[in-house]
């Protein structure tokens, strides 16, 4: 009744009427239900949320660096394209900034594994960072995704860092490039600026490069080392006193910038350019780590790099690459606001594929990402294209060698020329179809002729390409040293009051260089010292830690005269092609030779020995074929050999009276005659020959007798021959004497027995005096005379080809008529040659074979018949000493010829066999026909 009462009395004073319980309690209900759903949702989301696995990755890398800045929008651009699509598996990046530190690079390490528990660590883009945090990675099994690699991979590496992944390949590769990019334009020496640190990274490159250069050719003439930037004052002054420093060591222009940083790259173009090195035939090449930035350089900086080559990591710009460069440019812009450049380079590439690789390892393990182990064994698998390339592994590292693209800074900006393949070379196409000649291989085979397309020089080099050397100019001319103290002063002198030399030299030094297509203004510079002290004065080689001061160093930039060649002074020097040859010459004194056996000296003794053995021969055939019908030929055997040697000696002079009755024998005697006719004509012609010249012979043809019997000898003043006599030949050193060709007497006075001089000298020495003296042939050789250049030099090799086309085309033979005019009487050919050298067998051997021959065909032919003819008289001979034996009758052999029988009966006496009727002997008796039946 109260309660009922209460409500009344609140109802009373309420505007409206209470609503009932009932009404009231199931809106309430309904708002419970929804609140509850709304926490068994939450709840839900929650639950599923738990269930996402989340990855850690460290990252160290050196944010103040432009590197740096691009590595690190790279991966947050990955990492968040790779989040947005994921369910149930983020990435979660933890930076550090070891400060170019690799200490603090490990201490990063640690800090990341220990407290940020991160699976992986990438980024390090030094090797000394990357070895250190390899160790503290194979203690705490953590996988080490590396930038960096070492410029040569030891084959240890992958077993002292087994969690160690370098996703980056060793330099060879690039450094075959650029050995190649010399070799194409036969650039033969190089200069390496690099800049320093405390740890000495660039030491490998700098060893793959001096080995790559070996293998074509060149060598590194000298390393200009720049300090670390950070730890310079005053930058400027110290590149100007390195380049002042350069300048004085070396001539070699060709500059190969391996590593430095930004604001040093700076500097070093700025103040190269004012040093004059910076234009025409010098040669600026930059390698991958410079060439990479060069889109984002200031604009001063790239403008003074005008003609510079750069190495370039190639990349396709496909669709994918289009995609996050868009992306790229707009996190770039709004994080670095200062920078003017926002396109990325190859280093943000490889670190956009870093987080492929570690998001594609993951993906093929699944839930079953448990083991450090496994995901580094399925980061080894990976094998893919992405970005920068083909992502795949082989011993911790990338297994494919990048692809190069040459490029040139041209203006502001620069353009891309030829590619470099691996195990191919340049080529104007990424792929090189076989057998269609588009690759071309540089690395010690033949030159290429340098890169495809057209290259903008340093300096607007038109017309040819760079020499990569100090080339002379009108400020600075060639300085050219020339020898006083010759030998003759017809190949070069000094007239008096004259500064430029003459001489055959000097001509043709002026005849090669018309034919260059640059020019070369000439200082001469007179030299009044020995050979080998000019040679070492046009030395330019420098040990690279050498301060001692420079003598004979680099005091002249070539040498121009009689210069023999030889392989000390190539040692030190760089020798054009010869233009002379040269040889050791021995020049001894003529004197008149004993003419008491000349009559023997027409023929030589092989000649003289054959012809008496077919004197003999043909003695014998003519008296075989004559002794059996020609009565003349019988006798005694001592008739016979004398009749038969008369007759065939007597034929030589054509007076022979014996008559022939045979055919055979006529025709041997034709063949005879025929010799007879030649020799003898021969004969008469050689020996008037000598008795007409004068009869001159050398006193020694040998050196060995002159030093066996211990006889002075003389040498030209001032030369290498001196030691050459002592150390080679075995003279000894008294006994040899110093000998003026030009106007010395020891000759006249016996001082010496005979002068060694090189070949060029004794040919002139004879033109002068080939009727008292000869020379011997000579049998040790030397080089030949040359110029002289600064070792490297390309002047060198051009003077060389041009030498030989001025000797091809004759220039050089009017050159030695005009200066090397024998006196009359003398000719140029040697005067050795004034006596007629006996004839030998070699002229008639033919005519010698041909008698031989026919005489031999006809005792053959004879032989034959006198066997057939002889077996019928010999049956009927014996036929008739049967019919003897049985009638009695005597045995005698009847033969009638008109009134006269001739009875064949051998004489009773060796008497009756001398005596001779009208016809000649009388070798069988003759009855009358009544006389012909013997009782």
């Amino acid at each position: 009744m109260k309660r009922t009462k209460l409500l009344a009395k609140v109802n009373s004073h309420l505007t409206c009427p209470l609503i009932s319980v009932n009404e009231v309690l199931k809106p309430c209900f309904l708002f419970s239900v929804f609140i509850t759903f709304l926490l068994i949702l939450s709840n839900g989301v929650e639950a599923a949320a738990s269930t996402n696995k989340v990855t850690n990755i460290g990252a160290i890398i050196d944010g103040n660096s432009r590197t740096g800045k691009e590595e690190k929008t790279a991966m947050e651009i990955a990492v968040q394209n790779f989040n947005s699509i994921s369910r149930n598996h983020k990435l979660s990046l933890h930076f550090k900034n070891p400060q170019a530190d690799p200490l603090q690079a490990a201490y990063a390490a640690q800090e990341l594994i220990k407290e940020k528990k991160v699976e992986v660590i990438i980024g390090l883009d030094k090797w000394e960072e990357a070895s250190l945090v390899a160790n503290i990675g194979n203690q705490s099994q953590v996988p080490i995704l590396s930038f960096a690699a070492p410029a040569r991979t030891r084959i240890l590496t992958s077993l002292r860092w087994p969690f160690l992944i370098r996703m980056a390949s060793d330099g060879s590769e690039q450094m075959r490039c650029i050995a190649a990019l010399v070799h194409s334009y036969n650039w033969r020496r190089v200069v390496v600026v690099y800049e320093d640190d405390v740890f000495g990274r660039e030491s490998g490159n700098l060893a793959l490069l001096t080995e790559a250069l070996q293998e074509v050719g060149s060598e590194i003439d000298y390393r200009m080392v720049l300090p670390q930037f950070s730890f310079l004052t005053n930058p400027k002054d110290v590149v100007q006193d390195e380049l002042i420093k350069l300048q004085k060591r070396t001539e070699s222009r060709v500059f190969i910038v391996l590593q430095s940083s930004l604001p040093m790259l700076t500097n070093l173009f700025g103040e190269a350019k004012k040093a004059g090195l910076v234009g025409n035939d010098s040669v600026w090449i930059v390698a991958n780590s410079i060439a990479s930035f060069l889109d984002s350089l200031d604009n001063s900086v790239i403008s003074s790099m005008e003609g510079t080559l750069g190495i370039k990591t190639y990349y396709s710009s496909d669709s994918s690459y289009k995609k996050f460069e868009a992306l790229f440019r707009n996190f770039f812009k709004s994080e670095h606001v200062g920078e003017d450049y926002f396109q990325p380079g190859i280093q943000a590439l490889r670190a956009y594929d870093s987080i492929g690789v570690i998001t594609q390892a993951i993906e093929k393990l699944g839930s079953n990402t448990t083991s450090p182990k496994m995901i580094l064994n399925s980061i080894l698998q990976s094998d893919f294209t992405g970005l920068s390339g083909r992502i795949r592994f082989k011993d911790g590292m990338l297994s494919d060698s990048p692809t190069l693209r040459i490029v040139n800074v041209v203006g502001e900006k620069y353009k891309e020329l030829d590619f470099w393949l691996p195990n191919c070379g340049f080529s104007d196409t990424l792929y090189v179809e076989e057998d269609k000649g588009r690759c071309r291989i540089s690395d010690g085979g033949e030159t290429s002729g340098g890169l495809a397309g057209p290259v903008i020089w340093p300096g607007d080099l038109t017309g040819r390409d760079p020499k990569g050397w100090a080339m002379p100019s009108v400020e600075k001319p060639m300085k050219i040293v020339v020898p006083k103290r010759t030998s003759y002063d017809k190949f070069v002198t000094f007239r008096t009051g004259e500064e430029r030399p003459v001489g055959f030299c000097i001509d043709l030094f002026d005849k090669v260089v018309m034919r260059l297509n640059y020019s070369i203004p000439p200082v001469f510079v007179g030299f009044d010292g020995l050979y080998d002290d000019l040679v070492e004065g046009v030395h330019n080689k420098c040990h690279l830690f050498d301060f001692m001061p420079l003598v004979h160093r680099k005091t002249y930039d070539a040498a121009i005269g009689d210069i023999t060649i030889l392989s000390e002074r190539a040692e030190l020097v760089e020798f054009t092609q010869p233009y002379a040859e040269s040889g050791l010459s021995m020049i001894v004194p003529l004197k008149t030779e004993d003419t008491t056996w000349l009559f023997l000296k027409p023929f030589g003794l092989d000649m003289w020995l054959v012809s008496g053995v077919l004197l003999i021969y043909t003695m014998l055939i003519i008296w075989f074929l004559e002794h059996q019908t020609n009565p003349e030929f019988r006798g005694p055997w001592k008739y016979q050999f004398g009749t038969a040697l008369w007759f065939t000696f007597s034929s030589l002079f054509f007076a022979q009276s014996e008559r022939l009755h045979s055919n055979f024998t006529r025709v041997v005697v034709v063949g005879w005659l025929c010799v007879v006719f030649i020799l003898t004509s021969s004969y008469t012609a050689s020996l008037t020959s000598k008795l007409t010249v004068q009869r001159m012979e050398p006193n020694f043809s040998e050196f060995q007798k002159l030093k066996n019997d211990k006889l002075n000898v003389g040498c030209d003043n001032d030369s290498f021959i001196r030691n050459y006599l002592e150390d080679v030949l075995g003279f000894e050193n008294d006994k040899i004497k110093l000998f003026n060709l030009e106007n010395d007497d020891k000759f006249e006075k016996n001082n010496i027995a005979a002068a060694f001089v090189e070949l060029p000298y004794g040919r002139l020495y004879l033109d002068r005096y080939c009727k008292s003296y000869t020379s011997t042939r000579s049998t040790y050789r030397f080089g030949g005379f040359g110029f002289a250049f600064q070792k490297g030099s390309p002047i060198a090799a051009d003077f060389s080809r041009e030498i030989l086309r001025l000797s091809e085309d004759g220039n050089i033979t009017e050159l030695e008529k005009k200066w090397f005019v024998p006196l009359p009487g003398c000719s140029s050919v040697s005067a050795t040659k004034n006596n007629a050298e006996s004839l030998s067998l070699r002229s008639f051997k033919g005519i010698y074979i041909v008698s031989a021959a026919i005489s031999a065909i006809c005792f053959l032919l004879s032989l034959i018949r006198w066997l057939r003819n002889s077996r019928p008289h010999q049956e009927a001979y014996g036929d008739l000493l049967s019919l003897d034996g049985k009638s009695g009758f005597r045995p005698t052999e009847k033969f009638y010829y008109g009134e006269k029988t001739r009875v064949l009966r051998r004489a009773s006496t060796f008497s009756q066999a001398l005596d001779k009727d009208e016809r000649g002997s009388t070798k069988w008796e003759y009855t009358s026909n009544s006389d012909n039946f013997l009782e």
